[in-house]
């Protein structure tokens, strides 16, 4: 979701990567909560941080549990930003209170990246 929604929200020419140590797909929950505000990540895929060009990085942004202690250690000037988000996978109850969920943390991240796209400008 993060990267749909940076994709849609940061400024035009902005390289946009996503990725974890431990990739499981694209959940299809976040499909759907996506497609509701005109996001399709359907074509995303969930890619290994190891495949990621580290030369291309400037700012790492980490969301979710453990993500910010397992993210490697990338050299250079980079600036580091933890979002301590619950992980919306890992959502317990009915299909619709996991649904919600993710929509709860599909608002969150839009929120957090168009205040960070504000603060850049």
């Amino acid at each position: 979701m993060a990267e749909g929604i940076a994709k849609s929200v940061m400024p035009a020419g902005t390289n946009i990567f996503s990725a974890g140590t431990d990739p499981q797909g694209v959940n299809p929950m976040a499909v759907e909560v996506m497609k509701e505000i005109g996001i399709d990540i359907s074509k995303q895929k969930s890619e290994h941080v190891d495949d990621i060009p580290a030369s291309d990085i400037d700012t790492v942004i980490t969301l979710c549990g453990d993500a910010n202690e397992n993210c490697p250690v990338f050299s250079g000037d980079i600036k580091r930003i933890h979002w301590g988000l619950k992980d919306p996978a890992k959502a317990a109850g009915s299909e619709d209170e996991i649904i919600n969920e993710f929509r709860r943390v599909r608002d969150e991240i839009r929120a957090l990246l168009e205040s960070l796209r504000g603060a850049q400008q």
